[in-house]
């Protein structure tokens, strides 16, 4: 059994399982890059501010526990995650997982709608379906929530680690939907800006200017 994760931690393997999927072309990830998926604004709860040593910080405690695994890069180290192998859940699960770490806890109608660009699946009942097998596992992954006051319906929650307090997550349709579209654009160009000033910073390296 593994011992409960660190918030930063999971914002860490949560970035690695997205970007494995979003971003194929540029996983596994630099360390400037995965500090900059765990500062990202969008798609985010909470939102937090890390800085690279942080970051590392983060990645040395995960690679014992066989979570992180660094590889080499042409000239910068690379980062990928091995959550499914380890916790033993298949891709589906991974998606699951990774989108309730970094947006905080979720109705199944929430987590197919934000977990679409990891995992499409099929309806409601599938997510609920593999929901209800992370909770039955041993030990447990997921927990679903009390239904709040004047919810439709109840949340889910990871139990890997640190979570955020479920009274702090907005739960009004009205303020808390996002547009999905839009929340995918965003997150596509921020990834190629991300991208270009990766390869900016390679090409002043290779010219010499950089101090």
């Amino acid at each position: 059994m593994l011992r409960p994760l660190t918030s930063l931690e999971l914002r860490v393997l949560g970035v690695l399982i997205e970007k494995q999927r979003t971003v194929p072309d540029t996983y596994p990830l630099s360390l400037n890059a995965l500090a900059a998926g765990c500062s990202q604004k969008t798609a985010r709860h909470p939102v937090m501010e890390v800085s690279d040593a942080q970051v590392l910080e983060a990645l040395d405690a995960l690679k014992p526990l066989n979570l992180v695994i660094e590889v080499s890069g042409a000239r910068v180290a690379r980062y990928e995650h091995n959550l499914g192998r380890v916790y033993g859940v298949p891709s589906q699960s991974v998606a699951l997982l990774s989108t309730l770490m970094l947006r905080g806890p979720q109705t199944a109608a929430e987590l197919r709608q934000n977990a679409e660009r990891l995992h499409r699946f099929a309806d409601t009942g599938s997510v609920e379906a593999f929901l209800d097998e992370l909770a039955a596992s041993d030990p447990p992954k997921v927990r679903r929530l009390e239904r709040a006051p004047g919810a439709r319906e109840a949340r889910w929650v990871h139990l890997l680690g640190d979570e955020p307090l479920p009274e702090v997550v907005a739960v009004s349709s009205a303020s808390a939907v996002e547009s999905p579209a839009l929340t995918a654009e965003v997150a596509r160009l921020s990834d190629e800006l991300r991208l270009l000033r990766e390869e900016l910073a390679d090409l002043k390296r290779q010219l010499g200017l950089t101090p």
